[in-house]
């Protein structure tokens, strides 16, 4: 059985009774959007311990804190007390976060098979770092994907926009050549008000956000498939960062690869046999 460790539920504690006052708050003021989020924060937090039993796997309490203050903070404190605006860099921290966990967890789900007996085929420190990263890299996508869908489809602003100043286009050239044209923009009036006084600069929708975001979702799977292929390279140290984050298969009787590696042993001697009395029978 898997013991609760103390630190963990402490976090869990504090956080679920935080997200309690403020749905409490969100549903007195009226605001049942945010009702919602709060609610679905809660189920969040259900996940990493149901995926544990179903599985048989071991998380990483400093994993499951670090999961469960990423939720709180992307959900309660960015989207529903609107630190994304009110912090402009909590975004960026947040999604270079995210890269960074998304790593890990795809350098745990090829790292876990790969120390298993059952399978033959042994992957190199440098594969398992690749496929982390491309995990890392494939989650970050999807997300960007979802931000412009839930933007176009619902009309909100998940893709924050920007004001720049600045044009350079190939739509401009007049010769229609392959140049882009390069403009300052000193004067923009929108429905008659002055925006380069009010602004500064007209709105880029969602691009350099969006670029961003994968910029620092980059930086963060790099730096987990180093840290990475590092513990691979000379595992043992279990102090190590990506130790604190790299889940672990419970070992009983007969854990969850262990089934596996059994079904498909059991299945490659059927079909040798078959094969072998396919063959006897052949005239």
């Amino acid at each position: 059985m898997m013991k609760k460790n103390h630190k963990e539920l402490t976090v869990r504690v504090i956080l679920t009774i935080l997200i309690l006052l403020c749905c409490i708050r969100q549903f007195m003021n009226g605001a049942f959007e945010n009702v919602f989020t709060c609610i679905l924060c809660l189920i969040l937090f259900c996940i990493p311990n149901l995926i544990s039993k179903r599985f048989s796997i071991q998380l990483p309490v400093f994993l499951q804190v670090v999961i469960m203050v990423f939720i709180f903070s992307a959900e309660i404190l960015g989207e529903v007390n609107a630190y994304y605006v009110k912090i402009p860099i909590w975004d960026t921290v947040l999604h270079t976060i995210n890269g960074f966990l998304m790593a890990a967890i795809g350098f745990s789900l090829v790292d876990i098979f790969n120390r298993s007996e059952r399978f033959l085929v042994k992957l190199s420190p440098v594969f398992v770092a690749i496929v982390a990263f491309c995990f890392s890299m494939t989650i970050g996508v999807l997300w960007e994907f979802f931000e412009f869908g839930m933007d176009m489809l619902f009309h909100t602003d998940m893709q924050k926009d920007f004001f720049i100043d600045t044009i350079h286009s190939v739509a401009l050239n007049p010769t229609g050549a392959n140049v882009p044209v390069h403009v300052n923009v000193t004067e923009l009036l929108v429905n008659g008000n002055d925006w380069m006084a009010a602004y500064g600069g007209y709105l880029d929708i969602g691009l350099i956000d969006t670029m961003k975001d994968l910029f620092v979702n980059f930086i963060g799977a790099v730096s987990f498939s180093i840290i990475g292929y590092v513990y691979v390279k000379y595992r043992g140290h279990k102090k190590s960062v990506a130790a604190q984050l790299i889940p672990t298969v419970i070992r009983e009787d007969d854990d969850v690869l262990d089934r596996f590696g059994n079904q498909l042993h059991q299945q490659s001697e059927s079909l040798i046999r078959q094969t072998a009395e396919t063959s006897d029978h052949t005239p």
